[in-house]
């Protein structure tokens, strides 16, 4: 780890640290701030559950595998890479060794934003979760559940999960959605988890991308009329006027697969047999772009 003379990290280097929460010893990755006042962005990767125990922590993987990190200094935000319990996130579908052990990740989540508050003064109210696959699941069920602290998320190769679509935000909260036509890990159209029930049943059901937008343009109360802008490689379907300034893009990655736009995927992660990355935009750059303009305060998205 790097440290300043007080102790501190120093701002821009990435560290490593823990919290106990839940009586559960929780790892992560920091990069801090320079200045007092930024977002945090929490990076939340997929489901590394089954990945050899030699493996590096999925968290600070998530550090070389988008672009946050080499961005943070000029963006003026801090990034967080937490690692999931046992490698994967509780993200309310009932499917993942966290869901079933009962690990309340939304309360690890909101530790570490006021945390990472209190240690170097970053905004806890302009939180954005990035996730992909699990990360992806997980970021929609801290919007909904802690819709007071995240004013955007980003969610790569992940839709609403069925059994948290009757949880009502208190807050706003914009969304950028992007799914790959290709990805068969996740399809564009939603589904069924690939990991079935004990008895072989199907279980862990979410939403396609487009249901999915239109359930966060509803619950953010979005009045205008929705955009599409279509290229050879993709199609963003964009609508605004929600609470607060809030706004919800659905992007269509053309032959996409189960992966994170503009960084090759890691050689550790199998994303099934279509491991298409799209080099049009960087995910990152983009989900940071979105969420900037929704940085507003908290009592401004209050619906």
């Amino acid at each position: 780890m790097s440290f300043g003379e007080e102790g501190q990290p120093m701002s821009g280097e990435l560290t490593a640290a823990e919290l106990t929460v839940d009586g559960r010893v929780r790892t992560f990755g920091l990069r801090a701030p320079q200045q007092d006042g930024a977002p945090l962005v929490l990076a939340l990767h997929g489901n590394a559950s089954r990945l050899p125990s030699e493996q590096r922590r999925p968290g600070l993987m998530m550090d070389e595998w988008t672009s946050f990190g080499a961005h943070a200094q000029e963006w003026g935000i801090a990034v967080a890479y937490p690692d999931g319990w046992d490698r994967c996130w509780a993200d309310g579908r009932g499917v993942t060794l966290a869901d079933e052990a009962g690990v309340d990740d939304v309360a690890f989540l909101r530790e570490l934003i006021h945390w990472c508050a209190a240690e170097f003064g970053t905004r806890p109210d302009w939180t954005i979760p990035a996730g992909i696959s699990n990360g992806a699941f997980m970021a929609h069920r801290l919007g909904l559940e802690s819709s007071d602290l995240v004013p955007a998320f980003g969610a790569v190769a992940g839709g609403l999960p069925v059994a948290l679509e009757r949880i009502e935000p208190t807050h706003a909260v914009s969304a950028l959605l992007i799914n790959g036509t290709a990805d068969e890990a996740v399809p564009i159209t939603g589904g069924y988890s690939r990991h079935r029930g004990p008895d072989g049943e199907l279980r862990g059901r979410t939403l396609g991308l487009a249901e999915s937008a239109a359930w966060w343009q509803a619950a953010n109360r979005c009045s205008a009329e929705g955009a599409t802008v279509t290229t050879d490689r993709s199609s963003r379907y964009a609508v605004e006027g929600g609470a607060g300034g809030s706004r919800v893009t659905a992007w269509t990655v053309f032959d996409g697969g189960h992966t994170w736009p503009g960084k090759p995927t890691p050689p550790e992660w199998d994303n099934g047999p279509n491991t298409v990355t799209s080099t049009e935009f960087d995910a990152a750059e983009q989900i940071y772009q979105f969420a900037r303009a929704a940085l507003v305060p908290a009592d401004a998205r209050k619906l």
